[in-house]
């Protein structure tokens, strides 16, 4: 079965099963969305989603949280874990939104990408689901997924996203990468399927026999 021909059967299954999607990260505007995309970094989003309302209600616009310091925040966001390096990066990426762009998020790549703890993932989900812009953040869940269901080579998350691009239609981006994750979550786990199990990896694999490892 050609890759393009897998990609079909994955996004029909997905777009059956998942109608309507949920944006994972709870947020009420641009610059919470950012923050908790930082936070979710090798943390669980129902982790990060029990840390940030207490996070936003002390501050949750750059203006506010540029006048906390450092030790206060790491104080509340501990709980996700990398805490010094977030807090820092948190407090520095809300002095420099004031002083440079208002206290707004860019609405760009280029520039969500110079923010300090903000890499090219975190910014492809604001891009995404904070601005609308077609973007397809790829994590290590939809790595591993990719790799199993054979949309990849899988040598790095890089290249798992411009396969990815290629073989989806582009208004089907920021839909898919959020139903990916879920299905992920739900029928596909790190633990237990290995591309054996699930049905878009019996349907993309109906011959598959031995189990198949994420290619870091």
């Amino acid at each position: 079965m050609k890759r393009t021909d897998r990609a079909k059967k994955v996004f029909k299954i997905l777009n059956r099963i998942y109608k309507k999607i949920p944006v994972p990260l709870n947020h009420n505007n641009k610059f919470e969305l950012l923050i908790a995309v930082l936070l979710s970094a090798q943390c669980t989003d129902e982790r990060v989603n029990q840390v940030t309302p207490i996070l936003f209600k002390l501050a949750n616009t750059a203006q506010a949280l540029s006048k906390i310091s450092v030790g206060k925040i790491y104080k509340i966001i501990k709980p996700c874990g990398l805490g010094p390096q977030k807090s820092r990066a948190i407090s520095k990426l809300s002095k420099i939104l004031v002083k440079e762009y208002n206290g707004k998020v860019p609405e760009s790549f280029e520039d969500l990408e110079k923010l300090p703890g903000v890499g090219h993932k975190t910014a492809s989900v604001v891009m995404s689901q904070g601005f609308g812009h077609p973007a397809f953040p790829v994590d290590t869940h939809i790595h591993r997924l990719s790799q199993r269901w054979g949309l990849t080579n899988g040598k790095n998350v890089v290249q798992t996203e411009e396969d990815l691009k290629k073989l989806f239609p582009k208004n089907s981006w920021n839909k898919l990468h959020l139903q990916i994750i879920y299905y992920g979550r739900e029928y596909c786990t790190a633990k237990s399927c290995y591309g054996l199990e699930c049905e878009i990896c019996n349907v993309c694999f109906p011959n598959r026999r031995k189990k198949i490892y994420t290619k870091k």
